[in-house]
């Protein structure tokens, strides 16, 4: 990901077409070593391309992924409508925040045996 995103501040920068040596400027400028074989891999993948175009098509494919949405569903028609939606990660969230204290409450007798 670290190839992609330096190749992609460098096109943002003006360079239509980076070689290695300018990722690998990019990526040693915060101090990361670049691997040969993966920063050859990219550049030959996005090689004369137009980013705009690769990042679109990316888009359109992630646009068909779900996206969590089997969660909410259940308890929207059980509740009937968006309001039912909106409810659920409330409850969810207060069900978390109890787990959490009775956590914190069995944490405080933590180093006493029941047998102590």
């Amino acid at each position: 990901m670290r190839y992609v995103a330096a190749y992609l501040l460098a096109t943002l920068g003006g360079n239509t077409n980076p070689s290695a040596k300018d990722i690998k400027a990019i990526l040693g400028s915060v101090g990361i070593e670049a691997d040969d074989e993966r920063l050859n891999k990219v550049i030959s993948e996005l090689n004369g391309k137009d980013i705009n175009e690769v990042m679109n098509s990316g888009l359109s494919k992630l646009a068909s992924v779900p996206a969590g949405g089997a969660v909410a569903a259940p308890a929207a028609a059980a509740g009937g409508g968006a309001a039912g939606a909106g409810a659920a990660p409330a409850a969810a969230e207060e069900k978390k925040e109890e787990k959490k204290e009775e956590s914190e409450e069995s944490d405080e007798d933590m180093g006493f045996g029941l047998f102590d």
